[in-house]
């Protein structure tokens, strides 16, 4: 048997996939730790073994940013200060529980520099697609910026002589996607959703639904500061609607029924639709349960998953800070017509998604990586 160690940064959507990697593991008879944020994997994984990390102080990001400069943003305030504050912790873990092999997450990057320094195999963690695309291929600048910085990175905590982008391990790259909704990628092992069955506390009044289509509309976790006035001009398309507004902004209504937080996972194989952000954990679990979706992304990877999205036929891609009640609903009225195919199309992208085998997949990749002897 083997030790795998799993280092995740503090986001819930990067976490949450892991899970049940880490759960396959154990059911195998391996060792599993975690090097992160403490909490937060206490609350997502239960009681398992982990290693906490430090986080840096963390600046709000402006709403407003888009493009280029929110990856910038992202970046110089997120991923490049958790990188050096997570650095100790890792290595403590290393140190401590001397795994045979790591799973690192993309955007824990301290995991896959400090992994090749001390010449232990490992394998990048890709909860969203959007990395594997190059997202700053159209943005030189910006990207040639992350490069400096990273090695700049590489100097203050890997090994100065050597040359793996911690974002793609030379070992192998584990996607929870497909290439049905992500396109083909060399190198890359599609492994689809990690989707298991999360206990929700969340109380829900399911005797509203009844047997008149009604779409799901979410914005995610990181949304609250802009998304109200998207919620408003959703619940005004006198689409039949379950809506969650974390800030309560938006009263229920004969048409929508409005709550501060939604059973996901349970209420989407009732939903006949969703409209959401691209956030990649929503769009696949949409996808998983063969629904067609009204992507409006925000930022980040979302405007990447949102054009994967309408690429692959599933949903219809609409700007957020510029859809209209109207626009909303005849986007709505087009995913939910059996004749644009969408419905059918994101059926064929759920079956793919089921078959790639998810958590378990994962975990043999992990497998095959200690069973090779690879090293660094």
């Amino acid at each position: 048997m083997s030790r795998f160690l799993l280092v995740v940064p503090p986001f819930v959507g990067h976490v949450n996939p892991v899970v049940g990697v880490a759960a396959e593991l154990t059911r195998r008879g391996h060792e599993v730790a975690w090097a992160g944020h403490g909490e937060l994997i206490a609350r997502l994984a239960g009681a398992v073994r982990t290693y906490d990390c430090a986080l840096p102080t963390a600046t709000p990001r402006p709403p407003e940013l888009r493009g280029a400069a929110a990856l910038k943003f992202l970046w110089e305030e997120g991923f490049l200060p958790l990188a050096a504050a997570m650095a100790p912790g890792v290595e403590a873990a290393i140190e401590d529980f001397r795994p045979d092999a790591l799973l690192v997450d993309q955007q824990a990057v301290a995991g896959g520099l400090i992994a090749e320094r001390l010449g232990l195999p490992w394998l990048t963690s890709a909860t969203t697609s959007a990395e594997l695309t190059d997202p700053l291929a159209s943005m030189p600048k910006v990207r040639d910026w992350v490069l400096d910085r990273l090695a700049g990175l590489r100097t203050a905590i890997g090994d100065p002589g050597g040359t793996a982008d911690p974002r793609f391990s030379p070992h192998g790259v584990v996607a929870f996607t497909t290439a049905e909704l992500a396109g083909e990628m060399r190198g890359v092992r599609f492994v689809g959703p990690s989707i298991g069955d999360r206990e929700s506390t969340v109380d829900f009044p399911w005797e509203w639904l009844d047997h008149r289509p009604t779409v799901l509309v979410t914005l995610g976790t990181a949304n609250v500061d802009a998304g109200t006035r998207f919620l408003a001009e959703c619940a005004a398309t006198g689409v039949r609607a379950v809506l969650a507004d974390p800030a309560g902004a938006i009263p229920s209504s004969d048409t929508v029924l409005s709550r501060p937080y939604l059973p996901q996972l349970a209420l989407l194989p009732k939903m006949d639709a969703v409209v959401c952000h691209g956030g990649h954990n929503t769009v696949c679990e949409t996808l998983w349960h063969d629904l067609p979706l009204v992507v409006a992304p925000i930022r980040d990877d979302q405007p990447v998953i949102a054009e994967q999205v309408a690429e692959a036929g599933a949903g219809v891609r609409v700007r957020f800070t510029k859809a209209t009640a109207e626009h909303l609903r005849i986007a709505i009225s087009t995913v939910l017509d059996p004749g644009s195919g969408m419905r059918a199309n994101a059926a064929r992208i759920g079956r793919s998604f089921r078959a790639a085998g998810g958590a378990a997949a994962a975990a043999t990749e992990l497998e095959s990586l200690t069973m090779a002897g690879v090293r660094a």
